[in-house]
């Protein structure tokens, strides 16, 4: 299997949220801003990229009725580390995730690729499609955290350019999480369709 397509696989043709729709619960509460978007997408990529990798060393080890459990507990002991690091060395982000950072170890992204991919595939393969997967997850939560965070607060990256209280508030509270994903979403289906 090429590792190129794999790769580019999870960014453009099968991207989690845009295409596959999965991993909605992290999308949707974490995007308020672009740093809130990358941070979460950076952390769900290092857990995905070493779970993928654990799981196809282990999967001919790994008994057919513990599966899941196992997987489970690979992906927790992830989030851990991811948890521990962000909390020692960025702390600011880290209170902003708040309580989407332990909620990684049940996010149905990872828990799918672990199940229709890693328990397949090789450990490299499995690698490639963690990055790209990873990748993908963290574009469109760096996009969607992105178009909120200038359209409800006039700044991008926390970088001001509009001024102190002009947005439109209803994109940084839910709703705006809804109508941003499902705008973008209908762009992306329109560009695609252009190409095929």
């Amino acid at each position: 299997m090429n590792r190129f397509k794999i790769l580019f696989n999870g960014i453009l043709k099968e991207n989690p949220i845009f295409v596959l729709l999965i991993g909605m619960c992290p999308t949707l509460a974490t995007t308020t801003s672009a740093i809130n978007g990358l941070g979460m997408g950076l952390s769900t990529t290092f857990v995905l990229i070493c779970s993928n990798v654990v799981i196809a060393a282990l999967k001919n080890v790994i008994p057919d009725n513990v599966r899941i459990p196992a997987f489970v507990i690979i992906i927790a002991s992830f989030v851990t580390i991811v948890q521990l690091l962000m909390e020692a060395y960025v702390p600011a982000l880290y209170a902003s995730l708040g309580i989407y950072i332990p909620l990684i170890v049940v996010n149905c992204l990872i828990l799918a690729r672990a199940e229709a991919f890693a328990n397949k595939n090789t450990v490299l393969n499995s690698m490639f499609d963690g990055i790209g997967m990873g990748l993908g997850f963290t574009l469109a939560l760096t996009i969607l955290g992105g178009v909120r965070e200038m359209l409800g607060s006039g700044s991008i990256f926390n970088l001001k350019f509009i001024g102190d209280n002009d947005g439109i508030l209803i994109f940084v509270l839910a709703p705006g999480a809804f109508i941003t994903l499902g705008y973008l979403i209908a762009l992306i289906n329109r560009l695609s369709k252009k190409k095929s």
